[in-house]
């Protein structure tokens, strides 16, 4: 019985960080023995906010080397660089056709990077969840492991699946995001506002390659107040937030412990967050290290990359070639 395929990806820019571990790179390897897993570098993704050429590869080697650290086995998933497989740019172009100008000026996530560079709004941009819905649908995808503000995107993905699908003929699956856990994973920001990024506010997120002396810098200098005053009372969204971060990296008991202390009035936060911040220095070191050791081996990484593309594009190959065929881009 054949198993289910899996695609996700994680861009090269920017270091990868908490957010990018349980929204996407936890479920990529509880995900690799139970599925038929195609996980990439998104170099391609990458273009539209116009990276230095001489970091372009350093970045990708570093997602990879990060995404084996954090437990993925290249010898249970395709792991490639998205620029090896050329299908991926034949199907974005294909699906361009049945995308509408109206409904990706809506996308939020468009809108935000309008704001975050206006002197930089190219189509790139305007298409990203078409090349997203390439990256997912190239291997007829119908899980994709997202974090909750990626859920749209897998959404249009399922809308340019069924355009095709009506427009030419039954090819692809409808995707959906998936999550181990009840609910897809939104890991927020240290200073109380939105969740941890790559490129905003940088103190206020914790990168998978930060040392242990800024990783503890950063999680004291979080968001608190003076403490309730009323047993049992509601917690404001930056104080659940940092219990929330506590739950993902400490033991149970310990997160129990001090809400009980929360509700009983008795919480002391700088306790609080110098016990959060060793638990966060113990989860990440040994991911940290990992992926400098790999880094240094560059043709190790090489190699991985070049077997994961070989795997990809075997795959890639037939979907392209049905979707040529049902199109009727055939001629001899």
């Amino acid at each position: 019985m054949s198993k289910e395929i899996v695609v996700s990806g994680i861009r090269s820019t920017g270091y990868l960080h908490l957010g990018n571990y349980f929204g996407a790179m936890k479920n990529y390897v509880k995900m690799q023995d139970e599925y038929d897993c195609y996980f990439f570098v998104a170099d391609y993704h990458s273009l539209t906010t116009h990276p230095d050429p001489k970091d372009l590869k350093a970045n990708v080697f570093r997602v990879a080397a990060e995404n084996i650290a954090c437990g993925l086995d290249p010898e249970k998933v395709a792991l490639y660089a998205q620029s090896d497989i050329p299908e991926i740019p034949e199907l974005y172009l294909l699906l361009n056709m049945l995308a509408y100008k109206g409904e990706l000026e809506k996308v939020p996530t468009f809108k935000d990077k309008v704001r975050q560079q206006p002197d930089n709004v190219n189509a790139g941009l305007l298409t990203y969840p078409v090349l997203m819905a390439a990256d997912v649908l190239i291997h007829k995808a119908v899980k994709v492991p997202v974090g909750k503000d990626q859920e749209q995107h897998v959404e249009m993905a399922r809308n340019f699946a069924n355009r095709f699908n009506h427009r030419y003929g039954e090819l692809f699956p409808e995707p959906q995001p998936f999550n181990f856990g009840s609910e897809l994973i939104k890991v927020p920001s240290l200073d109380g506002t939105g969740k941890m990024s790559k490129s905003e506010n940088l103190n206020a997120t914790i990168y998978l390659a930060d040392d242990d002396d800024l990783i503890r810098k950063k999680v004291m200098k979080a968001k608190t107040d003076s403490g309730p005053t009323e047993h049992n009372s509601e917690m404001p969204e930056y104080i659940s937030n940092i219990f929330l971060l506590m739950h993902l990296v400490s033991r149970q008991e310990t997160v129990e412990t001090y809400r009980s202390m929360y509700n009983n009035c008795t919480i002391r936060y700088g306790d609080m967050k110098k016990q959060l911040a060793e638990d966060m220095v113990a989860f990440i070191a040994p991911i940290r290290d990992k992926a400098a050791a790999l880094q240094a081996d560059e043709d190790q990484l090489k190699k991985i990359l070049k077997e994961g593309a070989i795997k990809a594009r075997e795959s890639a190959s037939k979907t392209i070639a049905a979707a040529r065929k049902q199109i009727g881009i055939n001629y001899y």
